[in-house]
């Protein structure tokens, strides 16, 4: 089944964006859902504050997003494969203005539990399909450069969450809510946007959608051990370098306003984005490779800054860190997305982001038990042995790769 079999094979009305639009709005609602997810990381500490929260309560509430998300991953990760690109995101967007507008009107705990679990639920569900799309809207002969972009675009909503919430957060009124009153005007958008895409025309001999385990074609079996591993990577760095690298900041930096300590994190994000777009040119498995080795040689500069106190080297490592990360994701994602069958594409992408997700979540939960038990030094080192294991898996895993498609050839 070919791309525009299964997703655009449709009569276009007036309303109905284009296939250059389409392409960009389903980079858009990728972008938003990184957006979405990590738009209360700088609100966390407020909320403590304000409710008297424990630290339980609080790592609770980061805890029910992964938890939602890989939920519906394994329950929904083949739907928008059934039922449409546009459809299943309609549905994520959608879960996403609920879970953005509880939070900017949260009078306690118990509102913003839900608005994280609705968080959850949308990115579940968004996602994956919005991953897709970006390839079958992809200007024919260039798909390659989908993965490139969906990186670009999670990159600006990192960047946007923590510039813009630590900006509202720290200069404007209403701190525990106007930066989400901000986000539920973009994700507005986006949803209108999502409604004037090309409506799915259903193939008939697949059936019903019913909830099923995902499953990987046997074919691509090996492509998509390689995309995992690198997008896991990619993952598990950026979630020791969020969660651990806001604290290294504001021990180098010296201070606790929040939207200074944004602006440092931001340049990894956009170091992410220009090394997406630079190495759209590039084969993934070599983006994969170069990825693991950069991420090697950054966990040993961020240890250093670590150990030294050292302002110059820790920024040395965010922007390293930010290279790694691009052409990890990038390459990781241009591995699946080009060759998954199109008719399985939503399946297969889903699987990926499963395993970076279940993983992600580990290791953020683990580094952040001890840090709380032995201190932000521990948790450091066991991070940077747990994500260089990974990073040589990933150099072992492309480099199997390249091997294989040279005999190939």
């Amino acid at each position: 089944m070919t791309t525009s079999t299964l997703e655009l094979t449709t009569a276009r009305s007036p309303r109905t964006l284009s296939r250059r639009a389409g392409f960009w709005t389903a980079a858009s609602v990728a972008g938003i859902s990184l957006w979405t997810s990590a738009a209360p990381t700088t609100t966390y500490p407020l909320y403590a504050s304000a409710w008297h929260l424990t630290p339980t309560a609080t790592t609770a509430i980061f805890a029910v997003y992964p938890v939602v998300l890989v939920a519906f991953l394994l329950v929904f990760g083949q739907l928008s494969d059934y039922i449409g690109r546009r459809a299943a995101m309609l549905y994520g967007v959608g879960a996403l203005l609920a879970g953005v507008l509880l939070f900017a009107i949260a009078p306690s705990v118990a509102w913003v539990y839900a608005g994280r679990a609705l968080m959850g639920a949308g990115v579940g569900l968004a996602l994956t399909p919005a991953t897709a799309a970006v390839v079958e809207f992809s200007p024919l002969g260039k798909a390659a450069r989908a993965s490139s972009v969906t990186t670009a675009a999670t990159a600006a909503g990192l960047a946007l969450a923590t510039i813009v919430g630590g900006g509202l957060i720290e200069y404007a009124p209403l701190p525990l809510h106007l930066d989400f009153w901000v986000l539920l005007a973009v994700v507005g958008v986006v949803f209108g946007l999502v409604w004037r895409l090309p409506r799915h025309t259903k193939d008939e001999s697949r059936g019903p959608w019913r909830p099923r385990p995902i499953s990987v074609a046997k074919e691509i079996r090996t492509l998509y051990v390689a995309s995992a591993v690198a997008v896991t990577t990619a993952y598990a760095f950026g979630s020791v370098f969020l969660a651990l690298g806001a604290q290294v900041a504001r021990q180098l930096i010296g201070t606790a306003n929040i939207f200074v300590i944004g602006l440092v994190l931001a340049i990894m994000s956009v170091t992410i984005g220009v090394t997406a777009v630079a190495g759209r040119r590039f084969a993934a498995g070599r983006l994969v490779l170069v990825g693991a080795v950069a991420t090697l040689v950054d966990l040993a500069v961020l240890e250093t800054s670590a150990q030294l106190h050292s302002l110059p080297l820790f920024m040395t490592a965010t922007v390293l860190g930010g290279i790694s990360y691009g052409l990890l994701f990038s390459g990781g994602l241009g591995l699946i997305t080009a060759h998954a069958p199109a008719h399985h594409r939503g399946g297969t992408v889903a699987a990926v982001y499963l395993v970076a997700y279940i993983l992600q979540g580990a290791i953020a939960l683990a580094l952040g038990l001890v840090a709380t038990a032995s201190g932000l030094g521990t948790a450091l080192v066991l991070g940077v042995i747990v994500i260089g294991s990974l990073a040589l898996l990933a150099v072992l895993a492309a480099g199997a790769l390249m091997a294989k498609q040279v005999e190939e050839v």
